[in-house]
């Protein structure tokens, strides 16, 4: 082991010259895989060096999966490389990484990996000195105290206060599984990623999460006009979705871009910008509906498909509603002020958003239903305090303006399906691991999650179920957690170190000292992607990519699931009935359970051939199978992707069927219609209990408890309150939500500054490298600045992921962490609303910021 460090720490690999690509990189907006080759020049000479290339996993979930390879000798990885399987082309495109997944070596090499297990030195059974937790040193002990420790905190919480004292943290979930069978654990439900869309649209006729709303990537060219709404893939989640745009911009599109700030996507496709205040979108639309009713004339000024409304939808006016329905209201009243006196025009919308008036406008004339227009959505929208209502009303206007189901016109998520929805092409198989159900139902949403922890009570309206609120007791007394961020990665983070620092017991499984790590009594150290048998992932519908094992475990490090057996061991769990088969066996699984599509679009069958031979040499269980690739090839090769071209059968329009023959391809809502009022939309979500925010069975505006609105005290006056700006948290090019900020090369190239507007810097005196100091009722924290003009006033972006730096005597957090400035507040859905928290800030005039990347790596001191 000692040598293999040695040779990791003389890589010859030169910073430099990844710094160079990787500005390269940021200068053309990290558009990865958008040229036409990509050279290979050197790999055959090096294969005959006793090297090997080794499909390597990129494992971070970003929204895209690419393809990474590792230059493997001597056990060693010495070079990375990405797709170069075959030639690039718009038809079929290589699945480039970005720059972090070419930083993946320094993630799985780096000096901060967990290399046994450690116990906090003030740690003793029942908790210590509890305070220390995040500020303590290590002490090193075996594996066996480690989980002997463990299991004997486990079986204590269960015997004194039940298993719901046990509180569980997991994505994949080895563990959790194992404290299911143990009598179960508490768990929290959050809306992540989605936002808003985690809500059951489907009972009103939209798809899960709004999944394969829009059309095949192939039709992006038949668009005239393509809008994004509230994302910047070019940082979030760099690769195919710029490449496909790119194919559309070459083909003729015009690209509209609708969000807070003017981003690196937007600036990639010469995009025009309309400004809208983070939060505000559904005041937006509604004042596009407002235009595109009032200035509609189905001869002189055909703005309204009015046939798709009519056979499509009910609920946008009178003679259009549900039986039964409990409101005599509709859609199209309300928008024209008749209920409460307030049309939603233009200028009404203006003041709450921001945007020019001209821009609402231009925005409802340029989607008017002859064009054709695809308009589509990210997740961010919906990452707000009170967006229950953007994925209703931006539904609600693609059918007003019948941009469904036909060629070039689209509305929907891109996020899912990277701008390329439809059946997927090729499917992985399952691991064959049984699911394992939790007996405890006590289950909290992840806004009010930390607080109700301290105050020992929570609102149970089930798991993503949205129930009647109920309060009930709760009193944890264990935290674990595994291949999850939740300190770092749930909002309240002050209120999230308070608990951390008042349970009984805290223990993390993880590969590096992140933050989650920092705050426990015992890590337990697992290994990487890299050092396990492999894996199969899917994301691009057209592709399944392998994984294998690039190197052997370093140091002590286990895997999840070793360390789940062992724990089962110790608390007289049949590890059997949780794991009946090894982890290479579930790779086999996974890869014999691959199947394709036939060329007619219709039918699958297995991918992987496989062979006696393979079963015998894997030693694993299975029958042979004939498919389109070897066993070996497909290991070789890292990935499997299905050759498209104009005219092939896998194309796709969303809705399609429905709006050609809405009766006989009914929507998923009752009706069988998409349903722009609903009883039960309005119903749930104003009998939740955790906020007393009204919502109507349409899309309506409501103010949220923190929003634009909330930065003023008195907003008829707009006179500005206490914390006078919006803060957001977007996605940034360095990491992968909180994963990769320990990554040298990652920082050097991307420097996590807080972006702020040009006007509101100048006011307070500051200019870009300024050190900053934000600060709002949740926390305090500093960055240094990036003044400009592609953020609007009013607006302050503090990149998403920084790991916490608390300095304990200030209550100042010196790293720029998001969720410091997220607090316990949500509205009726209980979406962790990242994106408009209130806040403000001034310049700093303390001690001088380090650089990130001349700050040494956050590292566990072990005695």
């Amino acid at each position: 082991m000692a040598d293999f460090v040695g040779k990791a720490a003389g890589l010859s690999i030169s910073r430099r010259n990844f710094i160079k690509a990787s500005a390269a990189a940021a200068a053309s907006l990290s558009l990865a895989g958008c040229s036409n080759s990509l050279s290979t020049v050197g790999v055959d000479a090096a294969l005959d060096n006793g090297e090997k290339w080794v499909s390597s996993a990129c494992w971070h979930n970003c929204g895209g999966r690419c393809v990474n390879k590792a230059l493997v000798k001597d056990g060693m990885v010495i070079r990375q490389k990405t797709d170069d399987t075959h030639p690039d082309s718009p038809e079929y495109p290589q699945h480039r990484a970005c720059l972090r997944g070419r930083s993946q070596q320094q993630d799985v090499l780096g000096v901060d990996r967990i290399k046994y297990p450690l116990k906090r030195k003030n740690w003793q059974p029942g908790g210590g000195d509890k305070s220390l937790r995040g500020r303590d040193e290590w002490e090193r002990i075996s594996w066996d105290e480690a989980l002997d420790y463990v299991a004997a905190e486990i079986k204590k919480a269960k015997e004194n206060y039940g298993p719901q004292s046990i509180m569980s943290f997991a994505r994949t979930g080895w563990t959790r599984n194992v404290l299911y069978a143990y009598g179960g654990t508490t768990t929290h439900w959050d809306t992540t990623s989605y936002g808003s869309y985690r809500f059951p649209w489907e009972k009103i006729g939209m798809g899960q999460y709004d999944n394969y709303s829009v059309n095949d990537r192939f039709d992006l060219k038949n668009s005239d006009t393509v809008i994004l709404v509230g994302g910047n893939s070019a940082w979030s989640a760099p690769g195919l979705y710029s490449y496909f745009f790119l194919q559309a911009k070459k083909a003729g599109a015009e690209f509209i871009s609708v969000g807070p700030n003017y981003n690196a996507i937007a600036a990639t496709l010469d995009a025009r910008w309309i400004p809208v205040h983070a939060g505000t979108d559904t005041a937006f639309l509604l004042a596009v509906a407002h235009t595109l009713i009032a200035e509609d004339d189905p001869v002189s000024n055909p703005l309204i498909d009015w046939d798709c409304l009519n056979r499509c939808t009910l609920g946008f006016d009178a003679e259009h509603m549900p039986e039964g329905a409990k409101l005599k209201e509709n859609f199209k009243d309300y928008v024209l002020g008749e209920y409460d006196g307030v049309p939603k025009t233009a200028a009404w919308a203006s003041k709450i958003c921001g945007t020019p008036v001209e821009d609402i406008l231009f925005y409802a004339r340029k989607i008017r239903k002859d064009n054709k227009v695809a308009m589509y959505h990210d997740y961010a929208p919906a990452r707000c305090i009170g967006a229950e209502d953007f994925p209703h009303i931006f539904a609600t206007i693609g059918f007003m303006t019948g941009h469904m189901g036909k060629p070039g016109h689209a509305c929907g998520n891109i996020h899912k399906e990277q701008v390329n929805a439809g059946p997927a092409l090729v499917k992985a198989g399952g691991s064959g691991l049984p699911k394992i159900s939790n007996p405890v139902k006590d289950c909290i949403n992840s806004p009010g999650l930390w607080k109700s922890i301290l105050d020992g009570k929570y609102l149970y309206t089930g798991s993503f179920q949205w129930l009647p609120g109920e309060w009930k007791d709760i009193d944890i007394r264990v935290l674990y957690t595994e291949d999850k961020a939740v300190l770092q990665g749930l909002p309240a983070m002050t209120h999230g170190i308070e608990v951390h620092r008042k349970v009984d017991f805290v223990v993390t499984q993880a590969f590096n000292y992140n933050t989650q790590a920092k705050y426990s009594d015992i890590i337990l150290p697992v290994t990487t992607q890299w050092e396990r048998p492999g894996m199969v992932m899917t994301r691009d519908k057209e592709a399944v990519l392998v994984y294998s094992q690039v190197i052997e475990p370093l140091y002590e490090a286990k895997s999840d699931q070793w360390i789940a057996v062992e724990l089962a061991k110790r608390l007289g769990i049949d590890v059997e009935q949780v794991f009946p088969i090894d982890e290479k066996q579930q790779f086999f699984n996974q890869i014999a359970g691959c199947t394709v599509i036939s060329e007619d679009g219709k039918s699958y069958s297995p991918l992987v051939t496989i062979t006696a031979d393979d079963i015998a040499k894997w030693e694993v269980k299975g029958e042979p199978q004939s498919g389109k690739i070897g066993l070996q090839e497909l290991i070789d090769r890292g990935v499997y992707q299905v050759e498209r071209h104009e005219g092939d059968n896998y194309g796709y329009y969303a809705y399609e069927d429905f709006i050609k023959d809405p009766e006989n391809h009914p929507l998923t809502s009752p009706s069988g219609k998409f349903e722009i009022y609903s009883d039960w939309k309005a119903d749930t979500l104003n009998n939740t209990g955790i906020a007393n925010m009204t919502f109507k069975p349409y899309p309506s505006y409501t103010v949220a408890p923190e929003c634009y609105e909330a930065t003023f005290s008195d907003w008829e006056n707009q006179v500005k309150g206490e914390y006078p700006y919006v803060v957001t948290n977007p996605h940034y090019l360095r990491r992968t939500h909180c994963n990769q900020d320990n990554v040298p090369w990652l920082r050097e190239a991307c420097h996590n500054p807080v972006f702020l507007n040009r006007q509101d810097a100048e006011k307070k005196g500051i200019k870009t490298g300024d050190a900053v100091l934000i600060w709002n009722a949740h926390g305090k924290t500093l960055r240094q600045a990036s003044v400009s003009d592609t953020t609007m006033p009013g607006i302050v972006e503090l990149p998403h992921g920084r790991w916490i730096d608390m300095d304990e005597k200030t209550g100042i957090d010196r790293a720029g962490t998001d969720n410091i400035l997220c607090g316990p507040v949500a509205s009726n859905m209980g979406v962790s609303g990242y994106n408009n928290y209130t806040c403000d800030f001034k310049k700093y005039d303390g001690e001088p910021l380090i650089p990130d990347h001349l700050i040494p790596a956050q590292t566990a001191k072990v005695l």
